[in-house]
């Protein structure tokens, strides 16, 4: 299984990722968490995304791609991977597949996650995150509360809601999305390998809707 995860902030790419991850055996590879390592291990491909970072800068192209691609070659992912925040753009993607294509591995499916706005604002709204940069578990106030409202079941810290989780925040970062994301869908449109999904609802039930993509290509 190779694929990418294409979906707005809050539509529960993270979510699933983990969930197909354990159905099947591929590795979940988040760029975001990619850069963040590089960066802490200081990797020379580290060393250098970390002075774009530094200065507010996107990080090239080069580098992301260097980066995941350094990823992408470890043993882990010999039974595949599901990526999510990489590619960004249709020149990232070209990258990508040209890559994949010389290793003789390319992309089975790019599964795009559709949700209403209004249940991405409540699902974002609703996050919350341990405070002790040790522990981070998250959890949601009404899909996976704590035993006790506030605090930690790991860690007993206090839980918290990031600050730019307002609804007028949520509403410009999925306008942000729409706009990035509307020539990479395209691109993987082309190809044929576009599959929307229906990311509304419990997080047990979208993962059946992609299981069944996923095992009606297999056919």
């Amino acid at each position: 299984m190779r694929t990418i995860i294409l979906g707005p902030p809050g539509s529960g790419k993270g979510t699933q990722s983990r969930l197909l991850e354990r159905q099947y055996g591929a590795q979940h590879v988040a760029s975001g968490d990619l850069l963040r390592e590089a960066v802490e291990k200081e990797t020379e491909l580290g060393r250098k995304a970390k002075e774009y970072m530094d200065s507010g800068t996107l990080v090239p192209d080069d580098l992301v791609l260097g980066i995941v691609t350094e990823r992408l070659g470890r043993v882990d992912c010999t039974n595949g991977f599901i990526l999510d925040g990489f590619p960004r753009t249709p020149a990232q993607a070209q990258e990508l597949d040209s890559l994949l294509a010389q290793e003789g591995r390319p992309l089975d499916h790019a599964l795009v996650f559709e949700v209403a706005e209004d249940q991405i604002i409540d699902r974002l709204m609703g996050r919350r995150t341990c405070s002790n940069p040790a522990c981070g578990r998250t959890y949601h106030v009404k899909f996976k509360p704590p035993r006790v409202d506030g605090v930690c079941d790991s860690c007993g810290s206090s839980l918290v809601a990031r600050e730019d989780d307002t609804p007028q925040t949520i509403r410009k970062r999925i306008d942000v999305y729409d706009e990035q994301s509307g020539p990479l869908v395209e691109f993987y449109r082309r190809a044929g390998l576009v599959r929307s999904i229906d990311a509304g609802g419990a997080p047990s039930d979208v993962f059946d809707r992609i299981a069944r993509v996923i095992e009606a290509d297999a056919r």
